[in-house]
């Protein structure tokens, strides 16, 4: 059994399981079904079109039905996670989950199937009867050694790819770190020792692997909770573990690992003892899958032979093997050309795609994904983080071009040219926008101030962003209200052990604050005695103080009240970034479709083309802390000089101060909203257009525009909101709505954190 997990965590995972609709996936209709038209070309009788096409030719079917892009996780609930044999019902979350992963990562459909069956037989019978349904099969928990026959059995009687992640998941990443170690280490993988603690799917896939790369029979030996593997063993043993059976009288993993170059470890947390890393070969790598607790932590390793190159399953370390970097992948690139077979060399393509990801220069925008930090080839990365958004660029083309070249692609591609930028423009449309934004903020957490710290949402949040490791929070409120409030919720976070909490009717900072306060409002008609109170009252007043003192990095209010409310105090306090003329709001919405900022959505009323060119110089600068490179479109309801109204003249004059304030930024105006998200009718309108593909900045002629479009795309588009995103303060400031849930507060959070992380730099020398 796993480590058990919190009883916050469980709390906070049933409740995610249970909301709105149960579980985590749905079908959704990717054709209109408006009218009857739609429904007799849908149904009856337009859909005998479609199944008369199939029968005169099967391979129709990948263009006139959702086949091509099917996959089916298939489970019998025999080794679920760490959680051992459960039964497929209950496995049914974790297939649920691995759905969600292969849409959000690449695109994939996915129908999860639970299986009754404990008899290889009938669970082969099962499967291999569905393959009219999918294009692919992904076996998932499936425990040694009946998955190696069940995989056997499907490949042989299907023609789709089989795959057996567990197995060949693992296998393959496993296979680019040694890949890259080996070179690193100025080590041939045919002379290397290989021991491996841990005998099941995993550890025998992840061992197959290597002999295909080069590593030979006689250099690997094998432990598992029986002991050594040798020539004779009868306990525990079956014809997969027998073909790495050694001759030898060795029992004991410390005797096998005498000399190895290669620590393989897919068994159980603490079985490496550093005694036995000191007595490896030099520069090995080590590679502790176990999961939570690895065969030996990376300290302990490391200070037993600090030149080791080290692997674990876990996040918080560097090389963290995680099957999210291929599989989804790896499907993607074998549905593309209607692949019969996952076989050996698409693995291989595989393989050595991620291992030479590794040594690439990350472009400027990845380096501002992931946290601003050069990644540069070597022993703290030898394989890609998981969340590289590249990895969908390298992985599923190379797998497309081995099932080509070994002939078992239906469908090949012809134009890799055209199917690249196919996969492009998937990555910045997948619903992952805020992953890199959390990445970096992990990397260098900053003091986040909540004025509401006595709201529900404010006190989930933090608890979330204490465990993520995103901030460190401090919220104001009152301590009795806040601990009560604490204990109603089940929450575990306690005030003066996991945050700071300032108490605005009794901190012993109060007269410093009102001093500060009107030091900064005094010529703006506040009086001692007003300063007083409003200090003891106002708590985004005394977040906005915090932040501008000093004593917090950013700051995040607006829960309760009105937004004009809130931007009077941090005009008050924080005040405008050198430079800046006025601020404005920008809000993001994720659509499954993709993201797009929108401004101004809260703050100016009627901006001039001036102000117009301000904050989209300001929006461009924010849109960038999210990896992505701003496309900007100035809307109106003028489409290059359809009409002359004073709007559209504002956008046109507009677009020319930013020509000369941004020249490098793309942009392009006045423009109707469906010529802005589609480049093919832009350019029979304006063929001089500078601005190439779909924009993601949309910037509104005044706030009824952008605030309407906001609301609206919420409301109608089942959209993730982010913001509203404040720009121009001084200090990174921000305010949220009485609408915000505890996921936005967390969001944005996570967004102020990098806000900081980049002004400190900045304010250091460092590059932002």
């Amino acid at each position: 059994m796993p480590a058990r997990i919190s009883d916050d965590l469980r709390t906070h995972a049933l409740a995610y399981h249970r909301q709105n609709r149960p579980g985590k996936i749905e079908i959704a209709s990717t054709k209109p079904l408006s009218n009857q038209h739609d429904l007799a070309l849908a149904y009856s009788p337009g859909v005998a079109a479609a199944c008369d096409a199939i029968v005169e030719n099967p391979d129709d079917a990948a263009e006139l039905t959702s086949r091509s892009n099917l996959v089916a996780v298939i489970s019998d609930g025999t080794a679920v996670l760490g959680l051992g044999n459960i039964g497929p019902l209950a496995a049914k979350p974790v297939m649920e989950g691995k759905a969600v992963l292969f849409k959000k990562f690449s695109g994939i459909d996915v129908f999860d199937i639970e299986v009754a069956s404990r008899d290889v037989d009938h669970f082969c019978d099962v499967v291999a009867a569905l393959e009219p349904t999918f294009g692919g099969i992904n076996l998932e928990d499936v425990k040694a050694p009946e998955c190696f026959e069940v995989e056997t059995r499907l490949k042989e009687r299907m023609g789709i790819p089989v795959f057996h992640d567990d197995q060949h998941g693992t296998a393959i990443i496993v296979g680019a770190a040694v890949t890259n170690a080996m070179l690193l280490a100025g080590k041939k993988l045919e002379d290397v020792k290989v021991a491996a603690s841990g005998a099941g799917a995993a550890a025998i896939a992840c061992l197959n692997l290597l002999v295909s790369l080069g590593v030979k029979h006689e250099n690997i030996w094998v432990s598992d909770i029986d002991g050594v593997v040798y020539e004779g063993r009868e306990k525990g043993m079956n014809r997969w573990m027998a073909a790495y059976a050694q001759k030898t009288d060795k029992r004991s993993l410390g005797e096998i690992v005498e000399g190895a170059d290669i620590f393989l470890g897919v068994s159980a947390g603490g079985v490496l003892k550093p005694e036995m890393v000191k007595r490896m070969a030099e520069r090995p790598l080590i590679m502790a899958l176990a999961n939570p607790t690895p065969e030996i932590m990376p300290d302990e390793a490391r200070e037993a032979s600090p030149e080791a190159m080290i692997c674990t399953g876990r996040s918080d370390y560097p090389n963290q093997v995680n099957n999210v970097l291929c599989f989804p992948y790896i499907f993607r690139g074998a549905l593309d050309v209607g692949a019969t077979a996952i076989n050996e060399e698409m693995k291989l393509a595989a393989v050595r795609a991620i291992a030479e990801l590794a040594h690439e220069a990350s472009s400027d925008v990845a380096e501002r994904a992931y946290g601003g930090e050069v990644r540069t080839f070597g022993p703290d990365y030898l394989i890609p983080t998981p969340f590289d958004p590249r990895l969908i660029l390298r992985i599923a083309p190379a797998v497309a071009r081995a099932a080509m070249e070994t002939g078992v692609a239906r469908r090949p591609i012809e134009d890799f040219d055209a199917y690249d930028e196919r996969l492009n423009r998937f990555v910045f449309r997948s619903g992952f926008v805020m992953k890199p934004v959390f990445a970096k903020a992990r990397q260098a957490p900053r003091r986040v101030i909540y004025a509401e710290g006595e709201d529900e949402r404010i006190l989930r949040a933090a608890q979330v962003v204490i465990e993520e490791g995103i901030a460190k929070p401090t919220l104001i409120g009152r301590p009795d209200v806040v601990n009560v409030r604490l204990e109603r919720y089940g929450l575990s976070i306690r005030p003066g052990e996991d945050f700071d909490l300032i108490n605005p009717e009794d901190d012993p900072r109060y007269r410093q604050y009102v001093d500060s306060y009107l030091e900064r409002t005094c010529r703006r008609g506040i009086t001692p005695d007003l300063a007083r109170t409003v200090v003891r009252t106002n708590t985004t007043v005394i977040g906005a103080l915090a932040l501008y003192r000093g004593e917090a990095d950013a700051m995040i209010c607006g829960l309760e009240g009105r937004f004009d409310w809130h931007l009077d105090d941090i005009r008050d306090v924080i005040g405008l970034a050198p430079g800046v003329e006025d601020f404005s709001a920008l809000s993001l919405v994720i659509l499954s479709k993709g993201s797009y900022f929108l401004a101004d959505t809260y703050v100016s009323a009627d901006p001039c083309a001036e102000e117009i060119a301000e904050m989209t110089v300001l929006a461009a600068d924010q849109v960038r802390n999210f990896g992505m490179e701003p496309k900007v479109a100035l809307l109106s309801h003028s489409s290059f000089g359809s009409a002359d109204s004073d709007s559209a003249c504002k956008m046109r004059k507009a677009l020319e101060i930013l020509r000369m304030r941004a020249p490098d930024l793309e942009a392009e105006g006045e423009m109707h909203g469906d010529a802005a998200l589609d480049e093919a009718l832009r350019m029979r309108i304006f063929p001089h257009s500078r601005l190439r593909g779909e924009a993601n900045v949309l910037i509104m002629p005044n706030l009824d525009a952008a605030n309407i479009s906001y609301e609206l795309i919420k409301s109608m588009a089942d959209a993730l909101p982010v913001g509203p995103i404040l720009i121009g303060a001084a200090k990174p400031a921000h305010i949220l709505t009485p609408s915000v849930t505890a996921r936005g507060v967390v969001n944005m959070t996570a967004l102020s954190v990098i806000e900081a992380q980049r002004r400190a730099g900045t304010e250091s020398g460092e590059t932002a």
